[in-house]
């Protein structure tokens, strides 16, 4: 089963080029293979990430995020004391 991950980042006004570029950087990799599974959204104040991973890879695939986002949580608002950095969503995508 394939999984959908999408979590929303909100980069402090001034950090926002640098959060988006340590994020496209992080991402290369997947983000160009072919069909990529890795891609970026941004709003006006929002980096979003989603990514399209084998369920057996998600684990250690969030793992390894939550690390990274340890590097990077003074570039980045708390939403709120509950959520934190981030607000991640992951479910099974349907697919037709």
């Amino acid at each position: 089963m394939t999984k959908v991950s999408i979590i929303r980042f909100k980069p402090k006004p001034e950090c926002f080029d640098e959060f988006l570029n340590n994020i496209k950087v992080r991402n290369e990799e997947k983000a160009n293979l072919n069909p990529p599974t890795h891609y970026l959204m941004t709003t006006s104040d929002e980096v979003i990430a989603i990514a399209f991973r084998a369920e057996s890879e998600l684990s250690e695939s969030s793992a390894k995020g939550v690390n990274w986002l340890d590097t990077q949580r003074d570039l980045l608002l708390e939403y709120s004391k509950e959520d934190r950095h981030t607000i991640p969503i992951t479910g099974n995508l349907v697919e037709y």
